[in-house]
């Protein structure tokens, strides 16, 4: 079983952590797992589960963060889906520090357009 703290994000991941650690720990956001992000777009089963772990995380107050997004399908499904949050490879490799500014110093009009279609 997982221990987390409350800056620690709950994650949703095969085996990883127990639905009771909702309810029990102070847990601040659900991040969603790539092993079912990976196949959203062409596994119904992957689309369920993670339709209902958005779901289930809204419900109980809490933002929702996808990781390993690496295409635009996926990150068009999740926003349909209501995710919160994504990332992996189709957002951004990791970065040092000083390429990350340059990267959203490039990217602002593309953040700000994606994000302002999540919350549409």
């Amino acid at each position: 079983m997982s221990t987390t703290t409350p800056s620690e994000p709950l994650r949703h991941s095969p085996g990883h952590a127990s639905m009771a650690q909702l309810k029990r720990l102070p847990v601040d956001e659900l991040e969603i797992d790539r092993s079912f992000v990976k196949n959203l777009t062409s596994d119904a089963e992957d689309e369920a589960i993670v339709s209902a772990t958005i779901a289930l995380a809204h419900r109980l107050g809490l933002p929702v963060v996808a990781e390993g997004v690496e295409d635009a399908a996926t990150a068009e499904r999740l926003a349909a889906l209501g995710c919160d949050e994504i990332q992996g490879y189709g957002v951004a490799r990791p970065m040092p520090v000083a390429e990350l500014v340059e990267w959203v110093a490039r990217h602002r009009s593309a953040v700000r357009a994606f994000v302002s279609g999540l919350a549409a």
